[in-house]
Formats: structure tokens, C-alpha cells, sequence
């Protein structure tokens, strides 16, 4: 599989067309950023990482009946994954308060919830993706009813999964964003990545920091928390 035009490049990825319509091409890049851009760096490894990580998890997640978007992965930093039209919706999966949901309503970081909180925000960056619910996702016709309900059942699934695994490698799965694309024929898959990028993750004994709120609260030794969730994950 070979990449041809280049499709798309984001903040953490670039996407390449292939010969085959339905197929593209994600290369992972080792560029971080943090508050919607404002602050930059680089995280060297973090690709391979995020690539690697994300494959596995996807691949596991398929196992248990979760529709992905992995095809294959081609080397250490790029995958073939299936052409797909996202979902303006950003699913974000709350075990834990931290980060935004801590500030946003004025409790300390760190509270086990009783039963895990799903918030949506709309995916648009000059906007500052602002959380939105079901009502407001059907008012701006950025899914069906059918899709906003298939989607909170995966990502509760997801979480349920996700959450019993990476426990089991002595890691708490404190939050963590998804988005959902459709595939040609309108198939709802897990898309984008699963990733120390887009999780909160804490060592379940020492609640050490294991995630890019390294980078993001200047904690120091981010590459080393992304090798240590890799080397738990992979058994290397």
C-alpha cells in the first residue's frame, strides 16, 4: 500500500490518499500541543508510540465486537485505516474528575464517579470544540438520533474494555476522548486514536502522572511516562 496525495495534516497526524478510494494512510507525527494550540513542543517517540498503541487497543476492541477503522499497520509510524467522514462529535468518557471537569465545575481532581459521565463536545477548533448535548447535536444536524445512540453505546462498551484492561497492567483510566466516523456505506466505526494523547491515564498505586498532562502542566519526564505505558501495554 502506497501513500499518494497528502489529504489532511493535524495537529498530531497527517492523512495520504492510497490507490484504493475506501483505504488512506495515517502517519503519526512526534508534535505536541496543548490549549487548542497555544502551546507547542515536541515528544520525541511519541508517534511510534501513539501509532503502536492505538493498533493494539483498536485490534483488541474489534475482538469484542467494536467496529474500528484498523486495517493495518505498515511500520512503526503509519497505518492503513479506512477512509471514513467523521462525526463532528467528540465523545469524551469521564471514570474520574480531572482536568477540564474539575475545573469547569469546581471539585478537586481525583473523585471516583459512581457510574462513568459521557459529555459530547462539537469538533470545531474555531469554536474551541464547546460541550453540547444530545438536543443541541440534532438542532446543528451533526448526527441522526440512530448515530448519537449507537455511538454512547460503543463508547460505554469502549470504556468498559478499556478500563478492566488497562487496570489490569496497574493503570487507572481516568478519562479519555473518542470520535466515531462513518464508513461509505454509513457504518458508525471508532476512529481517530486511543493514545496517552487522548487518555488520562494514572499508575492505579502511585497515581503518577502517565498521560500528556505531563507536557501540558510542564511535570517533566513525558517521554519517559509514554515509553512506560507502551512497556505495560506490550509487555516490553
Amino acid at each position: 500500500m502506497e501513500k499518494t496525495t497528502q489529504l489532511y495534516e493535524g495537529k498530531a497526524k497527517k492523512v495520504f490518499a492510497t490507490e484504493d478510494p475506501n483505504l488512506v494512510i495515517v502517519s503519526y507525527k512526534d508534535d505536541a500541543t496543548a490549549f487548542d494550540g497555544a502551546k507547542k513542543g515536541t515528544i520525541e517517540g511519541k508517534g511510534s508510540i501513539n501509532n503502536r498503541m492505538t493498533n493494539y487497543l483498536m485490534q483488541m476492541l474489534e475482538k469484542e465486537g467494536v467496529p474500528t477503522h484498523f486495517v493495518e499497520e505498515l511500520n512503526d509510524r503509519e497505518t492503513v485505516v479506512k477512509k471514513v467522514s467523521i462525526v463532528p462529535l467528540e465523545v469524551i468518557i469521564r471514570n474520574v474528575s480531572a482536568g477540564h471537569f474539575a475545573s469547569r465545575y469546581g471539585v478537586e481532581e481525583g473523585i471516583v464517579f459512581d457510574q462513568p459521565v459521557l459529555e459530547f463536545s462539537y469538533k470545531n477548533d474555531d469554536l474551541h470544540d464547546p460541550l453540547l448535548n444530545t438536543s443541541h447535536a440534532l438542532a446543528l444536524k451533526l448526527a441522526t438520533k440512530e448515530e448519537i445512540d449507537r455511538i454512547k453505546e460503543l463508547s460505554f462498551k469502549v470504556n468498559d474494555i478499556l478500563k478492566a484492561f488497562f487496570l489490569s497492567i496497574g493503570i487507572d483510566l481516568i478519562d479519555f476522548k473518542l470520535e466515531f466516523g462513518k464508513t461509505a456505506d454509513g457504518t458508525i466505526v471508532l476512529a481517530d486514536e486511543i493514545s496517552p494523547d487522548t487518555c488520562r491515564y494514572w499508575d492505579s498505586k502511585t497515581h503518577e502522572k502517565l498521560d500528556k498532562d505531563r507536557f501540558r502542566r510542564d511535570l517533566g519526564g513525558v517521554e519517559d511516562a509514554y515509553q512506560e505505558v507502551m512497556r505495560r501495554l506490550m509487555g516490553k
